[in-house]
């Protein structure tokens, strides 16, 4: 029966290597919408250009715009607009699987003759929350990649920046300038969540692994402290998290094996014709999935999880925007007793 698990896996692996070959390819196309920083609105005639190479977008009047024949890796994304400071994208990355969908947004140039003009240098990390002033920071998914030892967490990745240390070893929860971990708050665009780690304990603020996936994250903010009016009962820190919305032109799917589990993810528009759009990822335990084909590497321990993760966006022509969005995960940890040698 072993022997059987054995040959499924490898003929499935196989194949999988064989129909990526077979569709790969080396370009990929950076599409979005330029807005106003403020306001929210969308900006016209905003030039979108890849430094490296010689391509580049303009924005229509929707704010909307496209560049083709990007090739695979990583870019940087220049905007300019007349009336515009100039806004910059960094490490943005280019897979050949899925379409490349930014949101870049842009704060007015306010030009004035014979007066003082005060000028200070812009925060290359300015939190989305423009009521966080100090001890706040943006970060960014391709950060929680990056970072060593980040393993996609924002916490781990957190661990890196100044004032921030780990509780343990075992977990993810952290240390925030000598206060609790258990006095950390997580937010959800804009709404308060229970703790979103596999393998927590009640009470806690971290966990094992972080049961959201960085396939849905988006642009988030991290606060140390002298926290916004808006977040109440934190007393550590806040991770402020927003969700991307789904590519809402065409369907993608992308699946990923790692370390951690088997992430399948599904993406694209609702429907023809319509703006709205739908993003759905499920990941699987990879130690779980090998023990079940009869490959026991967890050395008498095995992480058994699995979560799933959604973000549908219904926007309304004349009564505004929804979005429904949620996660849920299930865990539990498999240990096995050694035995009295005498």
């Amino acid at each position: 029966m072993i022997t059987y698990f054995r040959l499924c896996a490898i003929l499935i692996i196989s194949l999988l290597t064989f129909s990526l070959n077979a569709v790969a390819q080396y370009t990929q196309t950076i599409r979005g919408k330029v807005v106003d920083q403020i306001l929210q609105q969308p900006i016209a005639g905003a030039t979108v250009q890849i430094i490296a190479i010689n391509r580049s977008g303009i924005s229509d009047e929707n704010g909307s715009f496209r560049i083709t024949g990007v090739p695979i890796g990583n870019h940087h994304l220049s905007v300019t607009h007349l009336s515009y400071k100039p806004s910059f994208a960094e490490n943005v990355v280019v897979n050949s699987g899925k379409e490349v969908v930014l949101t870049l947004a842009m704060e007015t140039d306010i030009r004035a003759q014979q007066s003082v003009e005060v000028v200070a240098k812009s925060r290359k990390y300015r939190p989305l929350n423009d009521m966080s002033l100090v001890s706040a920071r943006a970060f960014t998914v391709e950060e929680t990649q990056r970072y060593a030892a980040a393993v996609n967490d924002p916490l781990r990745m957190a661990t890196s920046f100044a004032g921030v240390m780990s509780a343990d070893d075992g977990n993810n929860e952290i240390v925030v300038r000598g206060n609790s971990p258990t006095g950390l708050l997580w937010k959800m665009e804009g709404i308060e969540i229970p703790n979103p780690n596999h393998f927590s304990s009640a009470g806690s603020s971290g966990g094992g692994i972080s049961i959201l996936s960085a396939q849905l994250l988006s642009n988030s903010d991290f606060v140390t402290g002298a926290f916004a009016a808006e977040y109440g009962n934190a007393l550590s820190g806040v991770f402020d998290l927003h969700l991307r919305k789904g590519n809402n032109e065409k369907r993608e799917y992308s699946l990923q094996a790692g370390l951690l589990g088997l992430n399948v993810a599904a993406e694209g528009p609702i429907m023809p014709f319509y703006k709205g759009s739908y993003l759905i990822n499920y990941r699987y335990s990879t130690l779980q999935m090998l023990k079940k084909m009869g490959l026991d590497v967890g050395g008498g321990g095995t992480t058994n999880f699995q979560d799933l993760s959604f973000n549908i966006f219904l926007p309304t022509n004349n009564k505004g925007q929804f979005t429904v969005f949620g996660f849920t995960g299930i865990s539990d940890q498999d240990n096995e007793i050694d035995r009295d040698s005498s």
